[in-house]
C-alpha cells in the first residue's frame, strides 16, 4: 500500500507539465490506479487496490472556480502548461478560471478527465507514455 510520503517523493522528482507522463508511471509503480485533484482547495485523493485511499491536503489558498466553464480556456491552459510555459500553481489558477472543479487521472486507462461543477466533461485527454 502506498503512503503519503511515497506520493510526495514521486511528485518531488517531477518538473512540471512536460514530466506528467513520467509522474503517472511513478504513481502506477506505487499501486495508484486513480486520483482526483480538487481545484478549489488543491486536495488530492489517491486510490489503489482494495479501497486503499490517501488524501493529501495542499495548504494552497482557495481558488474561486468559475461557474462558467470554458473548454477553449482549458485547452489553452493545458497547451501552455504541457509545453513548460507555466508552473503548476498557474495551471491550477487557469483551470479554476476555465471552470474546472476537478480532474480525474485514471492511471489504469491513461486518461485525464477535466470536469466542471455540473459534472460535465470539458476535456478528456490521453496521457502519452514517456
Amino acid at each position: 500500500m502506498f503512503t503519503k510520503e511515497q506520493i510526495q517523493q514521486a511528485q518531488s522528482t517531477s518538473k512540471g507539465g512536460k514530466d506528467f507522463p513520467q509522474l503517472v508511471q511513478n504513481f502506477k509503480a506505487l499501486g495508484i490506479v486513480l486520483y482526483e485533484h480538487w481545484v478549489g482547495n488543491g486536495a488530492n485523493i489517491y486510490l489503489g487496490a482494495d479501497d486503499h485511499a490517501v488524501k493529501i491536503e495542499s495548504g494552497q489558498a482557495l481558488l474561486n472556480v468559475s461557474d462558467d466553464s470554458s473548454e477553449e480556456k482549458l485547452k489553452h491552459a493545458l497547451k501552455v502548461h504541457q509545453s513548460g510555459q507555466t508552473d503548476y500553481p498557474t495551471f491550477c489558477l487557469q483551470s479554476a478560471e476555465a471552470g474546472v472543479e476537478k480532474w480525474v487521472t485514471d492511471i489504469s486507462n491513461l486518461t485525464v478527465t477535466y470536469l466542471d461543477k455540473k459534472g460535465n466533461t470539458l476535456v478528456l485527454e490521453n496521457i502519452p507514455t514517456p
